[in-house]
């Protein structure tokens, strides 16, 4: 295997999945119908989405010492993760428990092991030789952070899914090259309802200290503003949908590979929606990320 250059740090789930008809409600016992698992949590799918796309990846986090921990880290290795920098520690893996009903879901995420990912495991070591840093914030805040600084003293591009939301100190954000949020996300950095403007509105996210913003906005595509301050407006492929679960995760673990190849950003970020396109045909987190082959295909159809 290649030495990385791509490091993902953040966090690995377990995704239980039940389905029925409807949502139960509070203190109803509901008959429902298939379950599934499927290997998630937004580091580990954007690993396995930067892998599948041609990427060299490692991915720096914590599992338990439980089935689950052992099938995630499986899952990550089969994929080409580069697993050395994943911990082992005592007691359960992050788990999501998803209840999916009538066309919406409930969900409850359990961090487990992920609480572990703190500034204490993120070492300078890990950094040697890599390019490009992908963080989310499903882990604690202070390891992200200590991530980013990390990126900043080693040269490398620091690309930062802000998600789930949540309020950022401004140091953090001025260590970031990409911010990637988004819509519900940008709404909660500019404390606003909703996005008029999707132009202005990364403009006023870069305002707050990234050097690059990519605005994801679903079925429209994203918005990528760069250090030239000139706006592109990426359309989304038309696609059926079938599970837009880790469709930000498809979009910057491609990302973070187009960028290491040499792409400009609005040709990585094209290359980007055409991984997340595909993502969203599928079910699952991990088990839907593109592959280089299935990317290039779309890619040639223009």
């Amino acid at each position: 295997m290649s030495a990385p250059d791509i490091l993902v740090v953040g966090s690995a789930n377990m995704d239980l999945v039940a389905f029925a008809d409807r949502l139960p409600a509070p203190g109803e016992t509901l008959l429902g119908g298939a379950f599934q698992s499927f290997a998630g949590g937004k580091g580990g799918n954007q690993a396995v989405a930067a892998a599948r796309a041609g990427g060299k990846v490692a991915f720096l986090g914590c599992v338990g010492n439980d089935l689950f921990g052992a099938r995630l880290r499986g899952g990550l290795e089969e994929d080409g993760v580069d697993t050395r920098l994943l911990g082992t520690v005592d007691g359960a893996s992050g788990v999501a428990i998803i209840m999916s009903g009538g066309g919406n879901n409930m969900i409850v995420v359990a961090p487990g092991a992920n609480d572990a990912v703190t500034a204490d495991i993120i070492d300078r070591r890990a950094f040697a030789g890599i390019r490009f840093v992908l963080a989310q914030l499903e882990t604690p805040l202070d390891g992200v952070i200590a991530a980013a600084r990390l990126a900043r003293a080693e040269g490398a591009t620091f690309i930062l899914d802000p998600a789930p939301a949540r309020a950022l100190p401004g140091e953090l954000l001025s260590l970031v090259d990409w911010l990637t949020p988004n819509e519900s996300e940008a709404c909660g950095l500019l404390g606003v309802k909703n996005l008029s403007e999707p132009v202005a509105a990364a403009r006023q996210l870069k305002a707050l200290g990234p050097r690059g913003v990519v605005l994801k906005l679903g079925g429209e595509g994203v918005v990528v503003l760069g250090g030239d301050d000139v706006p592109l407006t990426i359309p989304a492929r038309k696609v059926t949908v079938a599970d837009t679960t880790a469709a930000g995760d498809a979009f910057n673990g491609a990302f973070a590979v187009a960028l290491s190849e040499g792409k400009t950003a609005q040709e990585a970020a094209r290359f980007a929606v055409a991984a997340a396109g595909i993502s969203v045909t599928r079910q699952g987190a991990q088990p839907a990320m593109a592959k280089r082959a299935e990317i290039d295909a779309v890619m040639a159809r223009g």
